[in-house]
């Protein structure tokens, strides 16, 4: 069964791992996104894949069996807000890591203006100065579904709270 302290892999590094266009690629998307490192990025990568093969493998599938797996998989990732309400499988063939950042807490958070720069987001999260919906989450690299993307807010007790509260008054 494996041992319960050494979790599986969530990611999986490059083929190759001496590419200049890919690590010229690699750098300027941890520098975009502030990613502290590479297995981040990695393990954005190794989920959009998956996603990708999943649709691939519906394509082969019967048409009835089709539609009904094609119809979950395409929910599923309009609910974690990586494909619009009326997307295809196409649209999922056409995923990558970047769609998977940008669903990122840390990237969010700097997106809606809680933090100055993408570091200092980061840094907000882990210090536990963020929350959704009341509930303080400290994971920089957190998926933020399209429900909780309203509901993110700084912490209760949070100085910034505090002080966003003393600007808007």
């Amino acid at each position: 069964m494996g041992d319960p302290r050494k979790p599986r892999k969530k990611w999986e590094g490059p083929k190759h791992p001496w590419i200049k266009e890919r690590l010229l690629q690699e750098l300027e998307l941890m520098g975009r996104y502030g990613l502290k490192n590479k297995r981040e990025l990695w393990r954005a990568a190794t989920l959009a894949r998956k996603f990708r093969h999943m649709a691939r493998g519906l394509l082969g599938l019967p048409e009835d069996v089709r539609r009904e797996r094609e119809r979950a998989l395409l929910s599923r990732l309009y609910k974690m807000g990586l494909v619009a309400e009326n997307a295809t499988l196409d649209d999922v063939l056409g995923l990558t890591a970047e769609h998977i950042l940008e669903r990122r807490l840390q990237t969010i958070v700097w997106k809606r203006g809680l933090a100055r720069t993408i570091h200092q987001a980061r840094q907000l999260i882990v210090h536990g100065h963020i929350a959704i919906a009341g509930r303080r989450v400290t994971s920089p690299g957190y998926l933020v579904s399209r429900d909780e993307e309203d509901k993110i807010d700084y912490a209760p007790g949070s100085p910034f709270k505090e002080r966003a509260q003393q600007q808007a008054a």
